[in-house]
Protein backbone atom coordinates (compact mmCIF):
# COMPACT_ATOMS: atom_id res chain seq x y z
CA UNK A 1 0.00 0.00 0.00
CA UNK A 2 0.89 3.98 -0.51
CA UNK A 3 0.15 6.89 1.26
CA UNK A 4 1.55 10.00 2.79
CA UNK A 5 2.87 10.97 6.11
CA UNK A 6 0.55 13.31 7.29
CA UNK A 7 2.00 13.57 11.42
CA UNK A 8 5.49 12.78 12.53
CA UNK A 9 6.06 11.63 16.06
CA UNK A 10 9.15 10.83 17.49
CA UNK A 11 9.43 7.23 15.56
CA UNK A 12 5.38 6.85 15.01
CA UNK A 13 4.50 8.37 11.95
CA UNK A 14 0.92 8.71 10.75
CA UNK A 15 -0.13 7.70 7.24
CA UNK A 16 -3.11 8.54 5.31
CA UNK A 17 -3.60 6.15 2.40
CA UNK A 18 -5.76 6.87 -0.35
CA UNK A 19 -9.21 6.24 0.86
CA UNK A 20 -8.63 8.99 3.33
CA UNK A 21 -8.13 6.68 6.32
CA UNK A 22 -5.33 7.38 8.93
CA UNK A 23 -2.88 4.08 10.01
CA UNK A 24 0.04 4.74 12.90
CA UNK A 25 3.38 3.10 11.32
CA UNK A 26 6.73 2.80 12.73
CA UNK A 27 10.05 2.44 10.63
CA UNK A 28 11.59 -0.41 9.91
CA UNK A 29 15.15 -0.41 11.88
CA UNK A 30 16.37 1.71 14.40
CA UNK A 31 17.34 4.76 12.07
CA UNK A 32 14.58 6.90 11.04
CA UNK A 33 14.72 9.21 8.10
CA UNK A 34 10.94 9.86 7.67
CA UNK A 35 9.41 13.20 6.98
CA UNK A 36 6.04 14.75 7.58
CA UNK A 37 4.88 15.07 3.61
CA UNK A 38 6.86 11.95 2.93
CA UNK A 39 5.03 9.41 0.02
CA UNK A 40 5.43 5.87 1.90
CA UNK A 41 5.40 2.17 1.14
CA UNK A 42 3.35 0.68 3.79
CA UNK A 43 2.99 -2.66 5.01
CA UNK A 44 0.10 -3.79 7.23
CA UNK A 45 1.35 -5.67 10.44
CA UNK A 46 -1.86 -5.65 12.59
CA UNK A 47 -5.39 -4.54 12.11
CA UNK A 48 -4.07 -0.99 13.55
CA UNK A 49 -0.83 -0.46 12.74
CA UNK A 50 1.30 -0.65 10.03
CA UNK A 51 5.60 -0.80 8.84
CA UNK A 52 6.93 1.90 6.22
CA UNK A 53 8.77 -0.20 3.86
CA UNK A 54 10.44 3.10 1.81
CA UNK A 55 9.98 5.96 1.21
CA UNK A 56 9.37 7.34 -2.58
CA UNK A 57 11.24 10.10 -4.64
CA UNK A 58 10.77 13.44 -2.98
CA UNK A 59 10.79 16.69 -4.56
CA UNK A 60 12.03 18.54 -1.98
CA UNK A 61 13.20 17.69 1.62
CA UNK A 62 13.33 20.74 4.20
CA UNK A 63 15.50 20.17 7.23
CA UNK A 64 17.80 22.12 9.99
CA UNK A 65 21.13 20.57 11.37
CA UNK A 66 23.68 21.29 14.00
CA UNK A 67 27.21 19.42 14.52
CA UNK A 68 25.26 16.75 16.36
CA UNK A 69 22.28 15.94 15.09
CA UNK A 70 19.60 17.00 12.00
CA UNK A 71 16.15 17.65 12.26
CA UNK A 72 13.73 16.64 9.28
CA UNK A 73 11.17 19.62 8.59
CA UNK A 74 8.64 18.39 5.93
CA UNK A 75 9.21 16.77 2.07
CA UNK A 76 7.41 17.12 -1.24
CA UNK A 77 6.59 20.83 -0.05
CA UNK A 78 6.65 23.59 -3.27
CA UNK A 79 6.89 26.63 -0.33
CA UNK A 80 8.62 27.83 2.48
CA UNK A 81 6.24 30.09 4.83
CA UNK A 82 8.22 31.73 7.08
CA UNK A 83 5.67 33.61 9.93
CA UNK A 84 6.94 36.45 11.63
CA UNK A 85 4.75 38.96 13.58
CA UNK A 86 4.79 42.28 15.19
CA UNK A 87 4.87 41.12 18.19
CA UNK A 88 6.58 39.43 20.01
CA UNK A 89 10.00 40.19 18.63
CA UNK A 90 11.33 38.04 15.39
CA UNK A 91 15.17 37.28 14.93
CA UNK A 92 16.79 38.40 11.66
CA UNK A 93 18.97 35.90 11.28
CA UNK A 94 16.68 32.80 12.01
CA UNK A 95 14.57 34.24 8.46
CA UNK A 96 17.74 34.30 6.96
CA UNK A 97 18.76 30.56 7.69
CA UNK A 98 15.58 29.35 6.64
CA UNK A 99 15.73 31.57 3.63
CA UNK A 100 18.90 29.81 2.99
CA UNK A 101 17.79 26.36 3.68
CA UNK A 102 14.89 26.89 1.33
CA UNK A 103 17.25 28.12 -1.66
CA UNK A 104 19.33 25.11 -1.22
CA UNK A 105 16.01 23.03 -2.02
CA UNK A 106 14.99 25.45 -4.55
CA UNK A 107 11.81 25.85 -2.47
CA UNK A 108 9.48 28.96 -3.17
CA UNK A 109 9.73 31.23 -0.11
CA UNK A 110 6.91 33.54 1.63
CA UNK A 111 7.47 35.98 4.80
CA UNK A 112 4.30 36.33 6.31
CA UNK A 113 3.62 39.29 8.60
CA UNK A 114 1.21 38.39 11.25
CA UNK A 115 -0.50 40.28 13.92
CA UNK A 116 -0.36 43.28 11.57
CA UNK A 117 -3.23 45.16 13.31
CA UNK A 118 -0.74 45.97 16.04
CA UNK A 119 -0.40 48.98 14.07
CA UNK A 120 1.99 51.06 16.62
CA UNK A 121 4.41 48.15 16.04
CA UNK A 122 3.72 47.64 12.15
CA UNK A 123 6.04 50.45 10.56
CA UNK A 124 9.27 48.65 12.59
CA UNK A 125 8.34 45.29 11.85
CA UNK A 126 7.98 46.18 7.83
CA UNK A 127 11.12 47.87 7.90
CA UNK A 128 13.12 44.79 9.32
CA UNK A 129 11.36 42.24 6.64
CA UNK A 130 11.86 45.11 3.59
CA UNK A 131 15.45 43.85 3.92
CA UNK A 132 13.95 40.44 2.80
CA UNK A 133 11.28 41.75 -0.21
CA UNK A 134 13.79 44.26 -1.47
CA UNK A 135 15.77 40.50 -2.69
CA UNK A 136 12.58 39.67 -4.06
CA UNK A 137 10.54 37.77 -1.60
CA UNK A 138 7.18 38.43 -1.25
CA UNK A 139 5.65 39.44 2.28
CA UNK A 140 2.04 39.18 3.08
CA UNK A 141 0.69 40.97 6.07
CA UNK A 142 -2.27 40.20 7.56
CA UNK A 143 -4.13 38.96 10.97
CA UNK A 144 -4.48 35.73 11.12
CA UNK A 145 -7.18 36.05 13.39
CA UNK A 146 -9.29 38.69 10.93
CA UNK A 147 -7.65 38.27 7.51
CA UNK A 148 -6.54 34.63 7.18
CA UNK A 149 -8.11 34.51 3.49
CA UNK A 150 -5.93 36.86 2.32
CA UNK A 151 -2.99 34.39 2.53
CA UNK A 152 -5.34 31.78 0.41
CA UNK A 153 -4.38 32.70 -3.38
CA UNK A 154 -0.72 32.07 -2.13
CA UNK A 155 -1.90 28.47 -0.57
CA UNK A 156 -3.56 27.41 -3.99
CA UNK A 157 -2.30 24.13 -5.42
CA UNK A 158 0.63 24.20 -3.35
CA UNK A 159 2.14 21.43 -0.87
CA UNK A 160 3.26 24.78 2.17
CA UNK A 161 5.32 24.32 5.52
CA UNK A 162 4.54 27.05 7.70
CA UNK A 163 7.84 27.54 9.84
CA UNK A 164 8.51 30.34 12.38
CA UNK A 165 9.24 31.24 16.76
CA UNK A 166 6.97 30.28 19.31
CA UNK A 167 4.39 33.14 19.56
CA UNK A 168 4.01 34.36 15.73
CA UNK A 169 0.66 32.66 15.04
CA UNK A 170 0.75 29.62 13.27
CA UNK A 171 -1.65 27.55 15.20
CA UNK A 172 -4.26 30.66 14.67
CA UNK A 173 -3.40 30.55 11.62
CA UNK A 174 -3.93 27.27 10.82
CA UNK A 175 -7.28 27.20 12.49
CA UNK A 176 -8.24 30.08 10.66
CA UNK A 177 -7.92 28.66 7.08
CA UNK A 178 -8.80 25.24 8.31
CA UNK A 179 -11.97 25.20 10.37
CA UNK A 180 -11.38 21.34 10.71
CA UNK A 181 -8.14 21.23 11.78
CA UNK A 182 -9.35 20.54 15.40
CA UNK A 183 -10.96 17.91 14.08
CA UNK A 184 -8.21 16.53 12.39
CA UNK A 185 -5.64 17.02 15.03
CA UNK A 186 -7.99 15.08 17.74
CA UNK A 187 -8.16 12.22 14.99
CA UNK A 188 -4.36 11.84 14.92
CA UNK A 189 -4.04 12.06 18.39
CA UNK A 190 -6.30 9.27 18.80
CA UNK A 191 -4.02 7.52 16.06
CA UNK A 192 -0.82 8.45 17.99
CA UNK A 193 -2.86 7.23 20.94
CA UNK A 194 -1.96 10.35 22.69
CA UNK A 195 -4.61 12.25 24.55
CA UNK A 196 -2.52 15.63 23.76
CA UNK A 197 -1.80 16.74 20.27
CA UNK A 198 0.53 20.02 20.40
CA UNK A 199 2.71 21.05 17.84
CA UNK A 200 5.34 18.97 19.33
CA UNK A 201 5.43 18.04 15.69
CA UNK A 202 4.75 18.01 11.84
CA UNK A 203 1.24 17.84 10.94
CA UNK A 204 0.19 18.22 7.35
CA UNK A 205 -3.92 19.38 6.62
CA UNK A 206 -5.68 19.94 3.59
CA UNK A 207 -6.69 22.97 2.58
CA UNK A 208 -8.23 22.03 -0.91
CA UNK A 209 -7.90 18.94 -2.58
CA UNK A 210 -5.09 20.27 -4.21
CA UNK A 211 -3.91 22.18 -1.16
CA UNK A 212 -1.93 21.03 1.66
CA UNK A 213 -0.78 23.16 4.66
CA UNK A 214 2.12 21.74 7.11
CA UNK A 215 2.68 23.16 10.67
CA UNK A 216 6.00 22.41 12.33
CA UNK A 217 6.87 22.89 15.84
CA UNK A 218 7.83 26.84 16.97
CA UNK A 219 11.77 26.83 16.70
CA UNK A 220 14.00 29.16 18.37
CA UNK A 221 17.06 27.94 16.19
CA UNK A 222 17.53 26.96 12.22
CA UNK A 223 21.49 25.33 12.07
CA UNK A 224 22.65 24.62 8.43
CA UNK A 225 25.39 22.55 9.22
CA UNK A 226 24.28 20.33 5.97
CA UNK A 227 25.30 23.13 3.66
CA UNK A 228 29.14 23.71 2.43
CA UNK A 229 31.02 27.03 1.85
CA UNK A 230 30.09 26.94 -2.08
CA UNK A 231 25.89 26.07 -1.00
CA UNK A 232 25.72 28.46 1.49
CA UNK A 233 27.44 31.28 -0.80
CA UNK A 234 24.97 30.27 -3.56
CA UNK A 235 21.80 30.72 -1.01
CA UNK A 236 22.93 33.77 -0.10
CA UNK A 237 20.60 35.11 -4.27
CA UNK A 238 22.31 38.51 -3.75
CA UNK A 239 25.71 36.91 -3.72
CA UNK A 240 25.06 35.59 -7.01
CA UNK A 241 26.43 37.77 -9.26
CA UNK A 242 29.56 38.44 -7.80
CA UNK A 243 30.78 34.75 -7.18
CA UNK A 244 34.03 33.57 -8.38
CA UNK A 245 34.83 37.13 -9.36
CA UNK A 246 37.25 37.78 -6.24
CA UNK A 247 41.45 37.51 -6.61
CA UNK A 248 41.20 34.46 -4.77
CA UNK A 249 39.46 31.41 -5.02
CA UNK A 250 39.41 30.58 -1.96
CA UNK A 251 38.46 33.78 -0.61
CA UNK A 252 36.79 34.21 2.77
CA UNK A 253 35.51 37.31 2.02
CA UNK A 254 36.62 39.03 4.98
CA UNK A 255 39.83 40.93 4.82
CA UNK A 256 41.82 39.58 1.49
CA UNK A 257 42.42 42.09 -1.11
CA UNK A 258 40.12 42.57 -4.28
CA UNK A 259 37.04 40.92 -2.27
CA UNK A 260 34.24 41.52 -4.75
CA UNK A 261 31.54 40.48 -2.12
CA UNK A 262 32.90 42.75 0.51
CA UNK A 263 33.09 45.96 -2.26
CA UNK A 264 29.18 45.28 -2.64
CA UNK A 265 28.48 45.26 0.71
CA UNK A 266 30.93 48.55 0.94
CA UNK A 267 28.87 50.02 -2.53
CA UNK A 268 25.73 49.62 -0.49
CA UNK A 269 24.50 46.38 -2.73
CA UNK A 270 24.40 43.75 -0.25
CA UNK A 271 22.62 44.05 3.03
CA UNK A 272 25.36 44.53 6.17
CA UNK A 273 22.92 42.51 7.99
CA UNK A 274 22.74 39.47 6.02
CA UNK A 275 26.73 39.80 5.04
CA UNK A 276 27.20 39.37 8.99
CA UNK A 277 25.34 36.24 9.11
CA UNK A 278 26.96 34.83 6.73
CA UNK A 279 30.22 35.32 8.75
CA UNK A 280 28.63 33.53 11.35
CA UNK A 281 28.09 30.85 8.99
CA UNK A 282 31.51 30.74 8.43
CA UNK A 283 33.02 31.28 11.44
CA UNK A 284 34.70 34.47 10.58
CA UNK A 285 34.76 37.20 13.51
CA UNK A 286 32.21 40.07 12.39
CA UNK A 287 34.17 43.23 11.68
CA UNK A 288 32.56 46.24 13.37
Amino acid sequence: MEGRVVAAHGRQYIVERADGSLLPCFPRGKKSEIACGDLVEIQRSSDDQGVVEAILPRTSLLYRSNEIRQKLIAANVDQLIIVVATEPGFSDELVTRALLAAESEEIQALILLNKADLTERLPEARERVAVFSRLGYPVVELSARDHAEDLRTWLAGKTSVLVGQSGMGKSTLVNALIPEAGAATREISQALDSGKHTTTHATLYHVTPDSHLIDSPGLQEFGLGHLDKQEIEHAFREFRPYLGQCRFRDCRHDREPDCVLRAAVDAGKIEKSRFAVYHRLMGVPVQS
